[in-house]
């Protein structure tokens, strides 16, 4: 079990331990668990790590295009994000290096309800690449890994 009092704000622990993939997952205030399907070994008793990453975009999606419609008062009732994840060949790409190489895609599928002009609604279509997990995805992300002697 995660001492939740040694987890800082912004920090996730994973931890493994509780079956083949399921990992335990803490912040400073919440614990989830994320598994694999039993298709490729798991017991299925968590979202995997794709539906983990899907609704980390989806839900900033979503919290970013409240707080700008209500910012500028857009009368967007209510907005549902439909995600998926795909892997799409080389051969998609004129750009890609190598033969095998592939290219990772999410395809977001936004539907929003109330009584939005054309304008507003193409407003809050480029919010949605505004989200701060969106430009984290697709900007620049460098992921830096040690190793450690001891949980710090």
């Amino acid at each position: 079990m995660i001492d939740d009092t040694s987890i800082a704000p912004g920090e996730v622990v994973a931890r493994s331990g509780l079956d083949t993939f399921a990992t335990e997952l803490s912040t400073h205030t919440h614990r989830w668990v994320a598994d694999e399907p039993v298709s490729v070994g798991g017991s299925d008793i968590g979202p995997g790590p794709y539906d983990l990453l899907l609704a980390a975009l989806g839900s900033c999606t979503v919290m970013t295009m409240k707080m700008v419609a209500e910012r500028e008062g857009i009368p967007m009732q209510s907005v549902q994000i439909r995600l998926r994840h795909d892997r799409n060949h080389a051969k998609d790409c004129d750009h890609c290096e190598g033969p095998e190489a592939k290219i990772e895609a999410i395809f977001r599928r936004i539907m929003i309800e109330g009584d939005l002009t054309d304008a507003q609604r193409e407003r809050m279509l480029s919010i949605a690449d505004k989200c701060p997990v969106h430009r984290t995805l697709t900007g620049t992300l460098h992921v830096h890994t040690v190793f450690a002697e001891r949980d710090a």
